[in-house]
């Protein structure tokens, strides 16, 4: 039993389980009953995407200080005691069934699920 972290409306693995959007907002122009067999997502669980003026600073950031100074702030989000728990329970739920995290962002290098997925490891979660 694996995390997978995913772009989001890309094709579905097999055997990915649940997709879970860490977005702050839905794709636009889509349907809300047409977010799953789109492959947007299953469940919206935008608690753990970046704060407005996070996701702001990760668009802007055009230099890798800028880049490590929004890495900071996702993690300082992250870190507060409901978000910390709510990585718990994905860490945990990863020991048991498969399923998947996301974002729209082309490159995950770029895009808060690479700090994301480093948090869930760091959590103890098992990711594919």
């Amino acid at each position: 039993m694996v995390i997978r972290v995913v772009r989001l409306a890309s094709e579905r693995r097999k055997d990915e389980g649940t997709r879970i959007g860490t977005v702050r907002r839905p794709p636009r122009g889509v349907p809300k009953t047409a977010f799953a067999s789109r492959n947007w997502y299953d469940v919206w669980f935008p608690n753990l995407a970046p704060s407005v003026p996070t996701m702001k600073a990760a668009q802007a950031a055009a230099t890798p200080g800028a880049w490590q100074a929004f890495r900071r702030k996702y993690r300082a989000e992250m870190a507060t005691p409901e978000n910390s728990r709510m990585l718990d329970v994905l860490a945990a739920l990863s020991q048991q069934a498969n399923f998947s995290v996301g974002c729209y962002c082309e490159d995950e290098s770029r895009c808060h699920r690479s700090v994301l997925r480093a948090l869930l490891i760091e959590k103890g979660a098992k990711l594919a």
